[in-house]
């Protein structure tokens, strides 16, 4: 079939920015006006090594000023669930909270991103701003940002949050923020329905060996190859693929070794077999030739336009196709289904799992240990962006989820494709760790490249595991 670009409106153009991972943004910056808002009670001032207590949220501790940055700007808003909850429940608290100036910086994702760093860089962060993952281990030991582990149990909603979202803010036995926005799987196969049963699977298959059975049938009736892929951009490798087949090999607490430098290596024996599986598995005739040449959208309009009954990506990814079937195929829109990745052959961790998690948390700027007052004020918004009222507007209006948990969603408001998704991503399926939410972004610099040299068949997996273990060890 020949390879072609499906032509879309602009409302779809618009869609394309939607991602439910905290990673894209828009391209513009815009400074939201100062407003007047209150809070809670004071916490008792602490130094950057103890752990802050949180305070007794009487709610009139503070008049004032109080600073925020993040990157929900109002054109990231369109369409992105959790950038709209963000800047809604933001709204709703200053509205709550007459007393305090809340002084935003909304930049877009990736000049925030330069810029929080220049921030910290200067020690110079605001009151309180959006921390990644990644940055984590070196702010808290240089001081910047809050130990919060005390004022996260302390929380009214902490029962209800998903714990499992706060590894990336964790360092040692401490944590540095309370995770935002909404989390979206990095891993998930999307896959048409009525041309996998017409291969004979009525489900997506449960084992790679399948996949190849599949994809004899694909090839000789008309279709390129069976999952399509892009990796040009070189993170969608990791992201997309290794995070969750190497947790299949590796389980989780080889990782959360790797993360807390408690010794296990890139050269150790599971993780070597999981990316000789990757390597072997990207030259199986499988995925389209052309996989490291292309990006994960070039990719996606394979499986759009029909040419691959199967891609794999991100939910960024899925709502994207989501949008375009439903304008320009509607029936496709209806087949389409949603499967974690097979399990490989030899591997012995869970068979159901995908990568997912929340790349940002709400992070409190060390200093305010000086200002009891305004430190409360900081804690009730921490607590309140990431609370229930935005849990629940996000699952009601977006049938997404974020860090504290909402009981019986009612999903009976959205189509099928909508609540498959929800289910996939919330439900059906086991949590993995997204590799380079952690870590350093030297080594998966690394990494990263290897696997495009592994996938092409011109390096192996001890090869790579080597790079990369030196890198960690130069970097980490």
């Amino acid at each position: 079939m020949k390879r072609s670009k499906i032509i879309l409106s602009l409302m779809l153009s618009i869609v394309l920015a939607i991602s439910l991972l905290a990673g894209c943004g828009g391209n513009e910056t815009t400074t939201a006006p100062a407003a007047d808002t209150t809070t809670t009670t004071a916490a008792p001032a602490d130094d950057t090594d103890e752990t802050t207590a949180a305070p007794d949220a009487s709610g009139d501790g503070y008049a004032g000023e109080l600073t925020l940055m993040h990157f929900s700007t109002s054109e990231e808003s369109q369409g992105n669930g959790g950038s709209d909850g963000f800047r809604t429940v933001i709204a709703n608290w200053e509205t709550a909270n007459p007393d305090i100036a809340l002084n935003q910086t909304v930049l877009a994702n990736d000049e925030y991103k330069t810029q929080v760093a220049t921030l910290a860089s200067a020690d110079d962060l605001p009151d309180v701003f959006l921390l990644q993952g990644m940055n984590t281990k070196l702010w808290a030991e240089q001081g910047l940002i809050m130990d919060m582990t005390k004022i996260i149990e302390d929380s009214p909603h902490y029962a209800d949050y998903n714990t499992s979202y706060f590894t990336p803010f964790t360092d040692g036995d401490k944590i540095y923020g309370l995770p935002v926005l909404t989390g979206g799987t990095c891993t998930v196969i999307v896959y048409d329905k009525a041309a996998w049963a017409e291969a004979g699977f009525e489900e997506f298959p449960k084992t790679w060996a399948e996949v190849e059975e599949a994809n004899e049938y694909f090839t000789a009736n008309g279709y390129t190859e069976s999952i399509a892929f892009g990796n040009s951009g070189k993170w969608q490798m990791n992201s997309c693929f290794l995070s969750t087949l190497g947790d299949r090999f590796t389980g989780p607490e080889w990782f959360q070794s790797i993360i807390d430098k408690g010794g296990a290596a890139f050269t150790d024996e599971p993780f070597v077999k999981a990316l000789d599986y990757t390597g072997m598995l990207f030259q199986s005739g499988v995925f389209n030739d052309d996989f490291n040449a292309i990006n994960n959208e070039d990719a996606r309009e394979y499986y759009i336009s029909g040419e691959t009954p199967a891609f794999i990506g991100g939910n960024w990814d899925v709502s994207y196709i989501g949008a375009t079937l439903l304008e320009t195929d509607p029936e496709r829109y209806e087949n389409t289904g949603f499967a974690v990745l097979p399990q490989p052959e030899g591997a012995t961790g869970s068979e159901n799992s995908q990568n997912i998690g929340l790349g940002y948390a709400v992070a409190i700027n060390s200093k305010l240990a000086d200002d009891a007052d305004k430190l409360a004020a900081a804690i009730d918004l921490a607590y309140y962006v990431t609370g229930p009222d935005f849990a629940s507007y996000v699952a009601e209006n977006y049938a997404l989820g974020g860090l504290t948990q909402v009981s019986n969603v009612d999903l009976s408001a959205f189509d099928q494709f909508t609540q498959d998704f929800y289910n996939y991503s919330y439900i059906d399926t086991a949590a993995c760790e997204i590799y380079d939410s952690y870590v350093d972004g030297a080594v998966w610099d690394v990494l990263n490249t290897e696997l495009q040299n592994l996938t092409n068949g011109s390096t192996d997996g001890a090869t790579v595991a080597q790079l990369t273990q030196e890198a960690y060890e130069a970097n980490y």
